[in-house]
């Protein structure tokens, strides 16, 4: 590696007479020989030193002038260790073993400034505070449909020809998510770049009274920095929890402010009436900014309307659109629920456009579905909502281009829902889903590959077409802050009146925590024999008294003395017909796993060895077990 670094720096400076004059050469010379050699200067593994080495070169370049040389060699160093040291930064913000926990754990202090007061404060630092008007904000608040509402937003109007800036939380896999620059994630590079400018700025004026951010606040002081110095035409800002006291409402002079549909959820922090809630969301309303919001229940719209009466705000409720007054309209976002938030960012869209005196310039002669709206509505992308994957392995000895489940078919339903509004969403969804899953020509091609293969022939005499048995699994996990009497009932019921009913229940901790930030790199634990299962062996008593109508009398177990001796045999076997359905109060089973990738090895084993099931698997309660699966998925 310090060889490797040593022959850049060489290089570069040896090409330095041919860029400059011999006063700023000789400056970057006298930087080189006052690095000291002594092992102490580096950390005590080489993971940071590209990282030192680049921090120190930036440095050296800003007060020589601009370099190419030496700005493409910098590029040359490896930054994946560096995006590691970056995430175990981040994860030194976060202020709190788990939400709804006051007991701290490092990273934010007391202060005598309030919330808001302090963002204004890093934003002053980093030199921003005077440039965000400049960025023409949508901001959006809301319980439901936030990130669908800003995707779809981002995805017209980068359609209509602008540069997007995107920040939306949490992220699933990679903490890059939550920040997009035209439809796509911000690169590690730049991130990093970013991030350590951020950083290093911040950390230089921490004082008592002023402590670094906690996670959420350094995420949307970075947020705002990157869209600056990107120059971007419009950022679409998501909130990240109410409104009022959220991190980003220091955005003074949004162009336009949307609310989403309204619901319980979040009450530790924002209240247990709709009433509260909706009081903290509407905190984003501006003096005289133009919003809009859904049809919401009365409760709720009062306090929305009272506050934008207040303000002098024009508040406007937008109706679903209607899919058959707009035949050309498809979303790329599942969902019937999705039309709700599709027709709010049409009208978000619509007013910045107006706004901004660009609407003339999009429209041209078009109706009030300009062709770009509608291409953004069916391009707009947002993981882990009412998302499905196939999972697929290669077929050995064949195109890379052909997948297959070794014989079986295996299919995850993805969707973030944890409250009892968005689970009832989640279950319309899931059930419209798997009635419609029939197999198509992709998978007809992988059978009829398998059928010509001798191999995959035998034993697999069903595999094609009807004859394939379809079980719905549910894999669920949920925050031990939430109450899963309130969330298993709703998911039940509404498939059930749908005539869907699972046949299995999964209960399995989540791999990621709240107290670490992960990169999609990460290494993902294997030891789980200590694995603490009292919060998962609740949830499956509550699902067998919601199946049985009584106690099921499983005990209060807390761990699995040995995991890969779990009850699973038999568990796709019997009388496959039989489900899990409350109206017959017959047994059904659920297990408790100690890990997703036990989990996942699983039901991918099931699917091998019994070639005739179509498993269906809806994964939901929580947005980090979606992570979590979706980055076992990827591997």
């Amino acid at each position: 590696m310090l060889g490797h670094l040593n022959n850049i720096l060489g290089h570069a400076i040896s090409e330095i007479p041919h860029l400059c004059r011999r006063g700023p050469q000789q400056f970057f010379i006298r930087k080189l020989q006052k690095i000291p050699c002594s092992a102490s200067f580096f950390p005590h593994d080489q993971t940071d030193l590209s990282l030192r080495y680049k921090k120190w070169l930036y440095q050296v370049i800003e007060k020589m002038g601009s370099s190419e040389i030496l700005l493409r060699n910098l590029q040359d160093l490896p930054l994946s260790s560096s995006y590691e040291t970056a995430m175990e930064a981040l994860s030194s913000l976060i202020t709190s073993e788990k939400r709804g926990s006051g007991k701290n754990i490092g990273g934010a202090k007391s202060s005598r400034y309030r919330k808001l007061d302090r963002m204004l404060m890093y934003l002053e630092i980093l030199g921003l505070e005077e440039c965000i008007p400049s960025l023409k904000i949508i901001h959006v608040a809301g319980t439901k449909g936030k990130g669908s509402t800003c995707a779809f937003c981002e995805a017209i109007l980068r359609e209509c020809g602008f540069r997007t800036g995107l920040f939306t939380s949490p992220h699933l896999i990679d903490v890059r998510e939550r920040f997009r620059i035209d439809g796509l994630d911000i690169s590690e590079d730049k991130f990093l770049q970013y991030f350590w400018d951020c950083w290093n700025q911040l950390k230089e004026n921490v004082t008592e009274d002023l402590p670094m951010p906690p996670l959420f606040q350094f995420l949307t002081v970075l947020a705002f920095k990157i869209f600056v110095c990107e120059k971007v035409d419009v950022a679409i800002i998501e909130v990240g929890l109410g409104g009022t006291l959220d991190s980003t409402n220091v955005i003074k002079e949004p162009i336009v402010c949307g609310i989403t549909s309204l619901g319980m959820d979040h009450m530790e922090s924002l209240g247990n009436t709709l009433g509260e809630i909706a009081s903290h969301k509407a905190g984003i309303f501006k003096p005289q900014i133009p919003a809009f919001t859904v049809p919401q229940l009365s409760e709720a719209m009062d306090v929305l309307q009272g506050r934008a009466s207040e303000l002098m705000v024009p508040l406007e409720v937008v109706p679903p659109l209607d899919p058959k007054r707009w035949d050309r309209i498809k979303l790329s976002l599942s969902g019937d629920h999705q039309f709700i938030n599709a027709s709010l960012a049409v009208a978000l869209c619509k007013c910045w456009l107006q706004s901004t005196g660009n609407w003339e310039k999009v429209v041209s002669n078009e109706t009030d579905m300009p062709a770009a709206f509608l291409r953004g509505l069916s391009t707009a992308r947002l993981s882990g909502r009412a998302q499905i994957i196939h999972d697929t392995l290669v077929i050995p000895n064949t195109s890379p281009v052909v997948k297959e489940n070794s014989s079986g078919d295996l299919i995850f339903y993805l969707d973030g829902a944890h409250s009892p509004e968005s689970m009832e969403v989640c279950a319309r969804w899931f059930s419209s889903a798997v009635k419609e899953d029939k197999i198509s020509p992709f998978e007809e091609q992988i059978v009829e590959r398998l059928w010509r293969n001798d191999d995959a022939r035998h034993g697999k005499e069903n595999i094609r077409g009807t004859s394939k048995i379809a079980k719905q699994i549910l894999l669920f996990n949920c925050m031990d802050v939430r109450d899963p009497q309130a969330l298993l009932p709703r998911l039940v019921n509404t498939c059930a009146s749908s005539g869907v009913h699972f046949s299995k229940a999964l209960f399995v901790p989540s791999m990621s925590t709240y107290n670490k930030v992960t990169s999609a790199a990460s290494i993902i634990p294997s030891d789980f024999s200590n694995k603490d299962l009292t919060w998962q062996f609740t949830l499956q008593r509550t699902w067998e008294k919601i199946m049985h109508g009584k106690d099921s009398g499983l005990g209060e177990n807390s761990k699995i003395d040995n995991p890969e001796a779990l009850p699973l045999d038999g568990f796709l076997s019997g009388d496959y017909s039989k489900k899990c359905n409350p109206a017959d109060k017959q047994f059904t089973f659920s297990t408790v796993i100690p890990s997703l990738p036990l989990t996942i090895k699983w039901l991918r084993d099931s699917v091998k060895e019994n070639p005739s099931i179509r498993i269906q698997v809806l994964v939901t309660g929580s947005l980090h077990l979606i992570g979590d699966v979706m980055k076992l998925l990827r591997r």
